[in-house]
């Protein structure tokens, strides 16, 4: 696969770049070692200071990394804005925590007699230079919730990014050398997903990281359980939105809106089966499909544009072949399922689009869709959302709309999802871990778990 800029709004093909030589690759494996053994004695307040530089660096970037991204895969103007902000606030916040997060923790003095030690505690050291292997749809957040807290806990970290997303990648790598970090401590390798098992076997690399689909997962943590590695593993998501009928309706509706077409409908974390009970399944419906249909899809550099174009042509295909085969299985479309005319000359752009009648033997009730699709489903009760919610072999998030405590308490103990998110969307948040069950993977980003993910958890114990 080229390593290339291709603007999905247009299909131009913008910036190649070459591949790393296997040469080139081994000079940046062998300074990522060279630095680590320096840099992880550094200081958490050293390392606070750099980290905070780099969020005032990237804030004023903020404007013209937007427009890379927006160029690179698609995603409107604005949220890309909102997520360089984003990123630059997650590096201030494991700038101020981290020292605490990762403070000596020390047995009570009982135990510590029990034991037969004099003194006790746990430590968390840094494991070393850890593989990021990230993808195109948050080019910059995915990797900074990865390389901020792999940073403050003194790791040194290699990023191999989406090939479609170069020009992010390689700012990445200079905004840290910009904000002062040593040469090494965080490196981006252009290559191709091909190399990336000889990389993770090299002795140097301590760990892995993946955000990605489950194929791309189920690889690495082959490779890496092969050689006795740490990972974590961030991959796909059909998230359930239920709503109930003491739910406040109208704001679940439009809340459903950006839920769905967040990112172009290209998220993990987007809600994506929308299953709603029956005593107010028309209102929301009826609702839905009106914001669906509102939305203004077209250049994604426009300020005024809701929906850009999905970031890969074959991310259309993809899409349109999961929405052709529910309507040749029965589903109802109740809008979009096309691309938009009048941009059917141009770019990868589809409308956004819902989904009902969907029934359990559609693809679409199984897979993961990656752009602006919705399904609708009408249930009976909780009983019945919960069983639809948990049909599927994901499990990131999860949202629940209701005014019944009831209800809460039930969804949050069936729910089988890493997040569980009441009268709300699905958001991501430095101190609030991230992470899923079943196929969505296994490990935590963000917060205390997160930074801890990538530490050797060490027992001191000292006799008398």
């Amino acid at each position: 696969m080229p390593i290339a800029t291709v603007n999905p709004a247009t299909g131009e093909t913008l910036r190649t770049y070459d591949t790393l030589s296997p040469e080139a690759v081994e000079e940046k494996l062998s300074l990522a070692s060279r630095t680590f053994d320096t840099y992880r004695t550094s200081t958490f307040f050293d390392r606070a200071r750099l980290l905070q530089q780099a969020a005032d660096l990237l804030e004023a970037d903020a404007p013209d990394i937007a427009r890379v991204m927006t160029t690179e895969m698609g995603k409107p103007v604005a949220a890309a804005r909102a997520e360089a902000t984003k990123c630059a606030r997650t590096m201030r916040w494991y700038a101020q925590n981290a020292q605490d997060l990762l403070a000596d923790e020390h047995p009570s003095d009982q135990d510590v007699k029990d034991s037969g030690a004099a003194r006790a505690l746990v430590r968390y050291r840094p494991l070393g230079v850890v593989l990021a292997v990230m993808p195109w749809n948050f080019p910059l957040w995915q990797v900074v919730r990865f390389a901020a807290p792999a940073l403050m806990a003194g790791n040194v970290g290699l990023l191999k990014h989406a090939s479609n997303v170069p020009q992010t990648a390689l700012y990445l790598e200079d905004l840290f050398r910009r904000a002062g970090f040593p040469e090494g401590c965080f490196q981006t390798l252009l290559i191709g997903s091909g190399a990336v098992e000889g990389i993770l076997r090299d002795e140097r690399v301590a760990a892995a990281t993946l955000t990605g689909s489950e194929p791309a997962g189920r690889s690495v943590a082959a490779i890496a359980g092969d050689e006795v590695k740490k990972t974590v593993l961030e991959l796909g998501g059909s998230d359930p939105y239920v709503v109930m009928p003491s739910a406040d309706v109208a704001r679940a509706a439009r809340t459903a809106v950006t839920a769905r077409v967040q990112n172009n409908g290209q998220s993990c974390i987007a809600a994506k089966r929308f299953i709603v009970h029956e005593d107010v399944f028309e209102e929301f419906r009826d609702a839905f499909v009106a914001g669906m249909r509102e939305l203004r899809v077209g250049d994604p550099l426009d300020e005024a544009t809701d929906v850009g174009p999905l970031a890969s042509e074959q991310g259309r295909k993809d899409l349109e072949e999961l929405v052709d085969d529910a309507v040749e299985s029965g589903a109802t479309v109740l809008c979009g399922g096309q691309r938009p005319k009048d941009l059917a000359d141009r770019g990868w752009f589809y409308e956004p689009t819902v989904l009902a009648d969907v029934t359990p033997e559609m693809r679409i009730h199984r897979e993961e869709t990656f752009g602006p699709v919705a399904t609708l489903y009408r249930v009976t009760g909780l009983d019945q959302a919960i069983e639809v919610a948990n049909d599927t072999p994901f499990g990131l998030s999860s949202n629940l709309w209701t005014g019944d405590e009831a209800d809460i308490d039930r969804f949050v103990q069936d729910s089988q999802a890493g997040g569980v998110f009441v009268n709300g969307m699905t958001a991501s948040h430095p101190a609030l871990p991230f992470g899923g069950a079943k196929r969505s993977g296994y490990g935590r980003e963000l917060a205390g778990h997160g930074i801890k993910e990538f530490c050797n958890i060490t027992t001191v114990w000292v006799g008398a």
